[in-house]
């Protein structure tokens, strides 16, 4: 468990398995859409973890994945080293807990769980609605946007580590 400060208080983080967090994936990244959506192959893969924040009565406030998975095959991309490179995903946030830290407390832990693995780049596909959070976390939108099919519009954004 980490703890990360917030709006107001400490955020507890914790590992997590992808069940205790798949309800909250598809409520805010896949609504309407089956649970099932919401899981990736990445999911199960040995080397991904999954991590949590919750309120003080045990309500998941966010969650994020990190797995081991190579750069994108884009022309900006190819600027990256490719050793050490982890990919955030499935980065969620309960609507009514926005901007009150949560969702920043399980990114900067993770950046930090990568970093302790020999983790160089932390790589994300983001929603353009989420640019600004990307932003103010360390992350650089690299390339075009490009969209994402029944999603939306997304950048490709990068965050070097220590």
């Amino acid at each position: 468990m980490t703890t990360h400060d917030k709006k107001g208080g400490t955020v507890y983080v914790t590992t997590a398995s992808v069940d205790e967090i798949l309800d909250l994936r598809q409520q805010v990244l896949r609504p309407g859409k089956p649970r099932e959506s919401a899981l990736t192959d990445a999911d199960l893969m040995p080397d991904t973890f999954h991590l949590a924040a919750h309120l003080d009565d045990g309500t998941l406030a966010a969650c994020a994945t990190f797995s081991t998975e190579g750069l994108p095959d884009t022309p900006a991309m190819a600027a990256f080293d490719a050793r050490g490179v982890w990919r955030l995903r499935k980065m969620a946030s309960a609507p009514h807990v926005r901007g009150q830290g949560f969702g920043g407390a399980v990114l900067r832990a993770g950046l930090d769980a990568c970093a302790s693995r020999g983790g160089r780049l932390v790589w994300c596909s983001g929603r353009l609605a989420a640019a600004g959070f990307y932003r103010h976390h360390g992350f650089t939108a690299v390339g075009d946007q490009y969209t994402v099919p029944g999603i939306g519009r997304h950048y490709h954004f990068v965050h070097e580590l220590p």
